[in-house]
């Protein structure tokens, strides 16, 4: 894949993730996905497959925010099979705090799919709407 088609599925992934779509996003996951959050929060670490991701990460997202985070990329590189983006997500908790934190994503696609994530966030905000 090019660049440019591995920037167009990065886009339409984290469009799917602002829109609730799910399915979508998933498609656009490679089944063996890798997923690591750098920091000190309750999911720093690396997630193994879309089972993992779903079980540790996507669920208890679902059951702390409201209606999910809806996602702006503020700037996209890519070269070779890398894209990076720069994006602001917002949301809010079930308990009423906001949620409005910005990340910087390093993205490796390989076969149509993204095959690894590396996500820099704010780990202290994390810490306050999610808890350790």
């Amino acid at each position: 894949m090019t660049a440019t088609t591995n920037k167009d599925l990065v886009r339409t992934a984290w469009n799917a993730v602002s829109n609730g779509d799910s399915d979508t996003f998933l498609g656009a996951l490679a089944d063996d996905v890798t997923w690591t959050f750098f920091g000190s929060h309750r999911f720093a670490g690396t997630f193994r497959g879309k089972d993992e991701l779903l079980a540790k990460l996507f669920g208890p997202l679902g059951e702390i925010l409201e209606d999910g985070i809806q996602v702006t990329i503020n700037s996209m590189t890519a070269e070779d099979d890398r894209v990076v983006i720069e994006c602001k997500g917002k949301a809010r908790a079930k308990s009423g705090l906001d949620y409005n934190n910005d990340y910087c994503i390093v993205i490796e696609c390989g076969g149509g799919k993204i095959r690894h994530v590396r996500e820099y966030l704010d780990s202290e905000l994390v810490t306050s709407v999610f808890g350790r």
